[in-house]
């Protein structure tokens, strides 16, 4: 066994391998940029070597350097976790040149799946179901429009180097495939540098299902179940589970002997993933092999009891598998929330900065240990105070759960997602809270398109399903009424003016543009020893009772004898006073005050908040790459402006309508904030 490795790698995939490796006594070297200094992969290694600038191309992406780090230090072996040289099928060659060894498959292996065009040869030849289309490389518009139509519309058009959503295109029509066609080779040959594109069936209300691969040096290989990938943004998954809710056993056999029958045509070993498209009366299709670890490995580790990177380690120091098929586990039901820095009610914009509070729930369920199961895990790369830096992708911790079935495994998410406490960045919480409780999700009703169908207009607050939100309402007063008991008890108060706690209430839950809802509520049987009340809304009554402090952000506690956890913030609607109280993903910002208070509060007047027609803004923290006007210009409505850069997404930022520039406010390399002005027009 190796005494020493090194991770290629950073954020939270880094910190899952150190913890394997910690528990099986190995050693490990972690890489980090300039960017990294303080990230807490680096802390948690036994030693690390900086390898470069911020920007990955300068340091993650850079094989040399990684591989004169493994024998500056001693690394007897180099895990490349997922993304950067991950499936770079020159690296791992190279590091096996160099004599170290690649915790991975072969580079051969790794060189024969990276190509689709190619996999998908070797695939036919394995007898692996294929989609019907070519797989040869199409040179013309007017070619891709033939083939379209012999294969029959819809068609989806994909880069042969394409991934992450990038170089891919549906088309239903011959102007689409004309369209589609273009974009994809332009798409492809700037983000991989190879412009090959090939047509393939899209198959309609797809799911997409992944198998699980484990295979050794000595030629044995395994499935270990498959993984429900369905639930996709923009062709990047944001929820995944095990097992699947669809397919059937017959099924799942199937194509776990299929996925083994490619692993064996490309001599393949260590951890891999053979992903399929499932069409809706069972039948599957090869989509592509990735040649290393999932970003979702996690739930396949909660249903068999099987540490992957473990696995991974052994197999790489020549091991044999420690089971056989029929010893592979399928227990319970297991969910991942990528827990992303994003803002949903932004169009999932990017959110970099200081992490002012990072809470994640309690675990009872860790990484690098699967003696412990059916509970809640978090593998996250981040700390409390830490960065979340523009140069790298967006997602900040993977939230895990394994419960006995599907129903109780999804209450568990919900419930962990309540109490996951992030400030200073946005992040798509409320978004998962969202999906977990929409009833197709929950009924396990679902494909690739279902965030396209149910959030074709963005997501917006009034598409947090609730069932019941005087719960919100009734929280915030019994808080206030705390604070108010609290209060009463201060010493040195003057007779006759001392603070009253009362039972009466108004809470005023905040709306746009002066839109507030003012809403009586009682607050009878208060008892501050045991942190209880009756809180009365309406026709609702609500026995709440919570022992949290009330400087806690996480509330937990029972409401009418049913478990909560909930979270409370004080004063960030611009307004000392005010409460934000979020449960299940749902948000209100609201006052509690006196009756009498309510009624002067709604003669105050509205403050409209002021005109920024005038002035282009980012959208996005980010990096600001290039201003395409100059003072004095003129624009038309529409006409590109500017471009913003952040966690690998570009975006381009437009004139809202006809005008001439008047300033610049941003030069090109600025770090912008959200909203800050970088054109102003006249």
């Amino acid at each position: 066994m190796f005494k020493k490795i090194l991770i290629a790698n950073r954020g939270e995939i880094a910190c899952r391998v150190i913890k394997t490796a910690r528990r099986m006594g190995i050693q490990t070297v972690a890489v980090y940029s300039d960017a990294d200094r303080e990230a807490r992969h680096v802390a948690m290694a036994d030693e690390a070597v900086h390898i470069g600038a911020a920007p990955s191309r300068e340091s993650y992406l850079l094989g040399p350097r990684i591989i004169a780090a493994c024998k500056q230090t001693g690394a007897q072996a180099v895990h490349p976790g997922y993304g950067f040289l991950s499936e770079n099928a020159g690296f791992a060659q190279s590091v096996e040149e160099a004599g170290i060894v690649f915790i991975g498959p072969k580079y051969y292996s790794i060189a024969a799946m990276g190509d689709k065009i190619e996999s998908k040869r070797l695939a036919a030849k394995a007898g692996v179901n294929c989609i019907p289309g070519v797989n040869e490389p199409i040179a013309t518009a007017e070619e891709a429009v033939a083939i379209a139509r012999s294969v029959g519309y819809p068609v989806m058009i994909k880069a042969s180097a394409g991934g992450g959503g990038k170089g891919l295109r549906v088309a239903h029509n011959d102007k689409e495939a004309i369209d589609g066609f273009s974009s994809c080779r332009n798409e492809a040959r700037n983000s991989f540098g190879d412009d090959r594109v090939f047509i393939e069936k899209f198959v309609e209300e797809p799911r997409h299902i992944e198998i699980q691969l484990i295979a050794d040096s000595q030629g044995n290989t395994l499935y270990l179940n498959e993984r429900e990938c369905s639930i996709q943004r923009r062709h990047q998954k944001v929820i995944e589970e095990a097992p699947s809710p669809f397919i059937s056993d017959a099924t799942r056999k199937a194509m776990g002997e299929q996925a083994i029958a490619l692993a064996r045509a490309v001599r393949y070993q260590s951890a891999g993933t053979v992903e399929f498209v499932v069409g809706r009366d069972q039948s599957f299709y090869f989509l592509e092999m990735n040649t290393r670890l999932q970003v979702e490995h996690p739930v396949t580790e909660c249903i068999t009891g099987l540490d992957l990177v473990e696995l991974m380690i052994r197999v790489a120091a020549g091991e044999p598998l420690p089971l056989t098929q029929a010893e592979v586990r399928r227990d319970g039901w297991a969910i991942e929330c990528r827990i992303n820095a994003e803002d949903p009610f932004r169009n999932f914009l990017p959110s970099t900065g200081r992490l002012v509070r990072f809470t994640p729930p309690a675990e009872s369920m860790f990484a690098a240990d699967t003696t412990r199961l059916n509970g809640v895990r978090v593998d996250t790369g981040v700390q409390d105070g830490g960065e979340i830096p523009m140069f790298y992708d967006s997602m900040i911790a993977k939230l895990v759960v394994h419960g006995r079935d599907r129903a109780q495994a999804i209450s568990m998410m919900r419930e962990a997602l309540n109490g996951f406490v992030i400030r200073g960045v946005s992040s798509n919480i409320p978004f998962q809270a969202a999906l977990l409780a929409h009833p197709s999700f929950v009924a396990g009703d679902f494909n690739t398109g279902f965030i396209a169908q149910h959030y074709s207009e963005g997501f917006k607050a009034q598409d947090v399903h609730h069932e019941d939100a005087d719960f919100l309402i009734a929280l915030a007063a019994f808080v206030r009424r705390k604070s108010r008991e609290r209060a009463t008890a201060l010493s040195g108060q003057l007779p006759g003016f001392g603070v009253r706690a009362g039972k009466s209430y108004t809470v005023i839950t905040l709306g746009a543009a002066g839109q507030h809802r003012y809403t009586p509520v009682n607050v009878d049987e208060f008892v501050g020893e045991t942190g209880s009340a009756t809180i009365t809304v309406g026709t609702r009554t609500y026995n709440i009772s919570s022992t949290s402090r009330l400087n806690d952000i996480c509330i937990r506690g029972t409401v009418n004898q049913i478990a909560f956890t909930a979270q409370i913030e004080r004063g960030p609607a611009k307004n000392p006073l005010s409460l934000r109280v979020q449960h299940n993903g749902r948000q209100i910002d609201a006052l509690v005050v006196s009756p009498r208070m309510a009624q002067l509060y709604q003669l105050m007047p509205y403050k409209a908040p002021p005109d920024l027609s005038r002035f282009v803004l980012s959208p996005m923290p980010g990096l600001l790459v290039e201003i395409a006007v100059m003072p004095g210009q003129k624009v038309q409505a529409g006409e590109r402006v500017a471009v913003v850069e952040a966690m690998k997404m570009e975006n381009v930022l437009f004139a809202p309508a006809d005008a001439v520039v008047a300033r610049l406010l941003a030069s090109k390399g600025d770090s912008l904030v959200v909203d800050q002005p970088i054109v102003e027009f006249v």
